[in-house]
């Protein structure tokens, strides 16, 4: 287990706060933690104070202080004060962004010392970052450290985590638990709300990674131009010293077409008619043909572009997965690494759990893939990556999740239609609406005469596909991958669809 990062006890609340608000010396107190969430208040913390989405962290102060707090951080005109209750009370004009900068300064600045990759997109985040962790970890001679939906460690020893990005505190507490821990490196997966929100402030990105832009999270964001705009801050983060970019995206092109000057981007492409895919000042290209893969290879691309020409043989599956490791290839030639070492690193990579991960196929059983394919485009194009491997038929097992942009439903059950050639639809993570209600939003988008199934218990689901399903069939289940749980009605209870899709199989043996 990796070493926890120490509390510190040599701030103070003025110094920690210099620069931002002035804390007069008779508000000064020492400050031994900061915390966001009143739960993890110990005595001597910094309590910050922040309106949510669902709730407002002021309603949680009492606790705060009865747990230790000895100051309050919150927004409001800024100054400091002293309320009746003798607790220190500092207010700065944007408590988000503010509460990042002091956590790098309490924790000594962690990602100065780590070279700092983000990753940000709707789709391909994970498999990116574990590409480039396994690589950049390989032989045990450069430590790698991992922050993003799998989990955050060292990679090969992540710890399960409960958000792609987390707050503000955590994310560089995290980054002095790696640096602590010899990491030299980080790769971190930034979402799009952790941008919006501020989670990432003070982390000194090094380089930046875009994916893709497509339809997801619009329940929060409202359109797509502010979507777009929550994932440009990262490429605006004033330490940025390089980018790759997906050339082929509309939104990757644009953000090409007005990077900073002095950062070093590289467009990374296998669309041949982009026109983003030019060499000019600090931007180098990348391209990848997709060709005829060897007998134990499931990708093989030439790549060619500014550093060189090579080819690269994969196991792993699927076009999306070639733009994911173009988007790693372009990373590590950005880090200097040789085109042919690179090529040869990125050969051997597997896919994370979760992802696209493959099981049966033999012995007359159908092949079962499970995969976390949650939008309209990731889901599309899992369905394509197999229909080259379907001899019979394509089968689709998927939910949408409660609480989120119920715009994407029918999108999704378009997006299974066009692409599968039977739906079973079920419960992915209700969480507070109706299951019935989902699965009835995904139809709308599902012709009439599909052949369509539905079954909310999502074990149940997954046994009904793989019964029905014949040898030479391929099942699709997506929406949950790595997930361990199932949420529903604010409660979470185990469930696993690879730990399902096992049993279903081993029932369909017996």
């Amino acid at each position: 287990m990796m070493a926890a990062a120490p509390l510190s006890t040599r701030w103070r609340l003025a110094g920690l706060l210099d620069g931002w608000v002035d804390v007069p010396d008779t508000h000064d107190v020492p400050v031994s933690g900061l915390s966001a969430d009143s739960r993890t208040v110990r005595p001597g913390c910094v309590f910050i104070v922040r309106r949510g989405a669902t709730t407002d962290g002021a309603r949680y102060i009492d606790e705060a202080l009865r747990a230790g707090a000895v100051a309050l951080l919150r927004q409001g005109e800024p100054g400091s004060m002293l309320r009746p209750d003798g607790v220190v009370e500092v207010r700065v004009a944007d408590v988000a962004t503010t509460t990042g900068r002091v956590a790098d300064r309490f924790y000594d600045h962690p990602s100065k010392d780590l070279e700092v990759v983000g990753i940000t997109g709707t789709n391909g985040k994970t498999s990116v970052s574990h590409f480039l962790a396994q690589v950049l970890s390989a032989g045990g001679t450069q430590s790698c450290g991992v922050l993003g939906t799998l989990g955050h460690g060292l990679y090969g020893a992540l710890q399960p985590g409960e958000l792609t990005t987390p707050d503000a505190i955590t994310v560089h507490r995290r980054l002095a638990e790696l640096r602590a821990a010899g990491a030299r490196r980080a790769v971190m997966e930034v979402s799009s709300h952790a941008l919006d929100q501020g989670r990432v402030a003070g982390v000194a990105f090094d380089g930046a990674v875009f994916t893709n832009l497509t339809r997801d999270h619009l329940d929060y964001h409202g359109g797509m131009q502010a979507y777009g705009d929550a994932k440009r801050a990262l490429f605006e983060c004033p330490d940025l010293r390089y980018a790759a970019i997906n050339a082929d995206d509309a939104f990757g092109a644009d953000l090409l077409a007005h990077a900073r000057a002095g950062v070093r981007c590289v467009a990374y492409g296998i669309d041949a008619g982009s026109g983003a895919l030019a060499e000019t000042g600090d931007r180098r290209w990348l391209r990848a043909r997709i060709d005829d893969a060897a007998a134990d290879a499931a990708i093989a691309l030439s790549i060619s572009g500014t550093f060189g020409e090579g080819r690269l043989q994969s196991g792993l599956v699927g076009r999306f997965n070639a733009y994911n490791l173009l988007a790693a290839l372009a990373v590590l030639l950005l880090m200097e690494w040789p085109l042919e070492a690179a090529l040869a690193a990125l050969a051997t990579v597997e896919a994370p759990p979760g992802r696209m991960q493959r099981f049966g196929g033999s012995g007359g059983e159908p092949l079962v893939v499970v995969d976390y394919s949650h939008t309209p485009d990731s889901l599309a194009r899992a369905l394509e990556s197999l229909r080259d491997r379907c001899a019979g038929t394509l089968w689709c097992v998927f939910g949408a999740g409660g609480d989120r942009d119920r715009g994407k439903r029918p999108m999704m059950g378009a997006a299974a239609a066009a692409h599968a050639d039977a739906i079973v639809l079920t419960d992915d993570n209700p969480r507070n609406e109706d299951g019935d209600r989902i699965i009835e939003d995904i139809r709308a988008g599902i012709p009439a005469d599909f052949r369509t199934l539905a079954e909310r218990d999502r074990a149940a689901a997954i046994r009904l596909a793989l019964d029905a399903a014949a040898a030479g069939d391929v099942v699709l289940v997506a929406g949950k991958g790595h997930e361990s749980y199932q949420e529903s009605q604010g409660k979470r209870r185990p469930f696993s669809d690879a730990a399902a899709v096992r049993a279903a199989l081993e029932a369909r043996r017996s």
